[in-house]
């Protein structure tokens, strides 16, 4: 039986195909991503930062790692996209590594490659760090449920509508508008 040797946050930052990987107790784990949960992130990514442009902080995309998790400094997680308030973080905060300043959101995309004790850790993960809300989006069901630190969760009624609150006041989109539609 081999044993494994842990990775280092610092050796993630280098790897030819890191950005394929979350870090969790020295472990490399593998972002599950589908067709339909690349599209709906990248969707919501793009409608968020066009909100941002006006200078609320910061969105980041999938391959953006945050190393903010009290119980273990040396974990790295890979939200699907993810919002730091702009007065959280400066421009020249977001450096070379991992940012080290916990979101103000984070978006998980389920893809059905996705294990559901995973997400449940991740979620953990999350509030532990004092994440104020995550949405978890299940594209194949359009339907998406809001996470908070304190375990609660609602689920959003039909139609789906996705809505930011504190720095993302007044933002909203639903989820139809992130769902691929056929074109004529």
């Amino acid at each position: 039986m081999a044993t494994v040797t842990p990775v280092t946050p610092e050796e993630l930052l280098v790897l030819p195909d890191g950005k394929l990987f979350e870090l969790v107790d020295g472990e490399l784990l593998e972002k599950n991503v589908s067709g339909l949960s690349s599209y709906v992130g990248g969707r919501l990514y793009r409608a968020l930062s066009e909100f941002c442009d006006q200078g609320a902080g910061f969105v980041f995309p999938s391959d953006c790692g945050f190393q903010c998790f009290p119980e273990d400094p040396d974990r790295v997680r890979k939200p699907d996209v993810s919002f730091v308030a702009g007065d959280r973080i400066a421009a020249d905060e977001i450096g070379r590594g991992w940012i080290r300043t916990r979101p103000d959101l984070v978006v998980e995309v389920v893809s059905p490659n996705d294990v559901a004790s995973e997400l449940h850790e991740e979620l953990a993960d999350y509030a532990s760090a004092g994440v104020p809300v995550v949405w978890v989006v299940y594209p194949e069901s359009a339907t998406a449920v809001v996470h908070r630190p304190d375990g609660t969760g609602l689920t959003l009624p039909r139609p789906v509508e996705l809505t930011g609150e504190g720095p993302l006041d007044g933002f909203h989109c639903t989820l139809a508008d992130l769902l691929p539609t056929d074109k004529p």
